[in-house]
């Protein structure tokens, strides 16, 4: 049930209303002293307080109605209120809007005006207790996860990675294979460090092996290893990466690199366990549990006949997908915070113009430019033009706050866990036209 709570003491100021505010199923609750208004707000809450300027006389100063609009923020510094003046000078009120005071309406005031303000304000509180609970119910699910899990010290905040987290540490407890799909920069490794962290092979050896940086010609030595006197440079035997990844995790990195013949021996290595090294006749056998990521389309290079039906079958029993920094924009902040690693932090408008940028080189790009910032900022905040990012994808700064875009409006507002009144002064914009934009923009609340 949505509930005003009416302080205003004229008995017929509160009657009037509490008619109009019952035509449209909102329950009113009327005290006639600021006294009163204060102790039924300790008694129940309410969603909106609808709130006179003067309760004397004697005085048109206000100064009763900013005492009691400083009694409310301080026993509930988010609850909407809106100040009703009549003789009041005008100053005052605009001073308490800016302190934080949802509107100021005259009497008599405007009914239509009055209830479109009450309504986005019961919208905006209906809104911000569904996102505090949705917040509640996230953060109880990552500290479930962190306590069951390592998770390696990925810092995420989106709901994407949670998932695709969850999956890796699912399928850890196995030792099947696992690929790794996702972009450039997104991640990979660090997933796969997480899967092996959790798995029954975790107190073994993690190797990590990037194929496309291997020359051709070695890559099996690099591998499998080779015996003494196997090829020109060879001087004695040396172990291969299955060696050292024995009873661990041998992590394959960019796997569609892999030129066929290596294809033809590690799909023998995947299914029996088993290898020669290069210039051995004796098989030797491992346990070892193999990870592979790639940023490639391993189903169109195995249509066109460069990667192998059979190997991608064997290493895609379970497959981990790292979503791009673009698809997981959550992340962005909570990244840059970290890079930052309790260096003085990011203005408001640099926040703006990190949530606003397509981020093509993932998180490797975010964290290059976060540190090139802060080595720029010589010890003081991060602004958008130290972040060197694209002119025209940079938020407005705060002397052209004008015409924000979505990205920041909703930045804004998470950052005042949904209070427009505090959105509205950090993006330098008057409560309505803050407003103005949510619905243009089509944010609710």
């Amino acid at each position: 049930m949505r509930r005003i709570l009416i302080i205003d003491d004229n008995p017929a100021v509160g009657q009037a209303l509490t008619l109009l505010l019952s035509l449209h199923d909102i329950v009113a609750e009327v005290a006639l002293t600021p006294e009163a208004g204060l102790a039924a707000l300790d008694r129940r809450p309410a969603d909106v307080v609808i709130q006179d300027m003067n309760f004397s006389a004697d005085t048109t100063s206000g100064a009763e109605g900013a005492a009691l609009f400083r009694a409310i923020r301080e026993r509930q510094p988010d609850l909407p209120v809106i100040l009703l003046t009549a003789w009041t000078r005008l100053e005052a009120a605009v001073e308490l809007v800016k302190a934080g005071a949802a509107d100021y309406l005259a009497k008599p005031w405007d009914d239509a005006k009055l209830l479109a303000t009450i309504e986005n304000l019961l919208e905006l509180a209906e809104s911000t207790r569904e996102v505090a609970r949705l917040r509640d119910e996230r953060r109880r699910r990552r500290v479930a996860l962190a306590q069951r899990f390592d998770l390696s010290g990925i810092v995420y905040a989106s709901d994407a990675m949670e998932r695709t987290l969850e999956l890796a540490c699912q399928v850890a407890r196995s030792d099947l294979p696992v690929l790794i799909t996702g972009p450039n920069g997104s991640g990979k490794e660090r997933i796969a460090t997480t899967v092996h962290v959790n798995s029954a092979v975790r107190d073994g050896a993690f190797v990590a092996v990037n194929c496309g940086a291997l020359p051709a010609d070695l890559i099996e030595t690099e591998l499998f290893g080779a015996e003494g006197g196997a090829y020109t440079s060879a001087i004695k035997s040396r172990d291969g990466r299955f060696d050292a990844a024995d009873n661990g995790t041998l992590f394959l990195d960019e796997i569609g690199t892999l030129p066929l013949a290596g294809q033809v021996k590690l799909l023998r290595v995947l299914e029996s366990g088993r290898f020669e090294r290069v210039g051995s006749t004796r098989t030797r056998h491992v346990r070892v549990r193999v990870i592979s990521a790639t940023n490639a389309d391993l189903k169109t290079m195995v249509r066109d006949g460069r990667f192998r039906e059979d190997l991608y079958y064997r290493l895609n029993v379970i497959e981990v997908v790292v979503p791009p920094l673009a698809q997981r924009r959550d992340d962005v902040l909570a990244l840059a915070e970290h890079f930052l690693a309790g260096r003085p932090g990011l203005v408001d408008a640099a926040r703006a113009a990190l949530l606003a940028h397509a981020w093509p080189g993932n998180v490797r790009e975010l964290k290059n430019v976060i540190e090139r910032a802060a080595l720029l900022a010589r010890g003081g905040p991060v602004t958008p033009e130290l972040l060197g990012l694209p002119a025209a994808e940079l938020a407005p700064t705060p002397r052209n706050l004008g015409e924000p875009s979505r990205d920041a409006v909703v930045a804004a507002l998470a950052r005042a866990d949904g209070v427009v009144a505090r959105a509205a002064v950090a993006l330098g914009l008057s409560r309505q036209a803050l407003y103005r934009r949510m619905d243009r923009y089509g944010i609710a609340g």
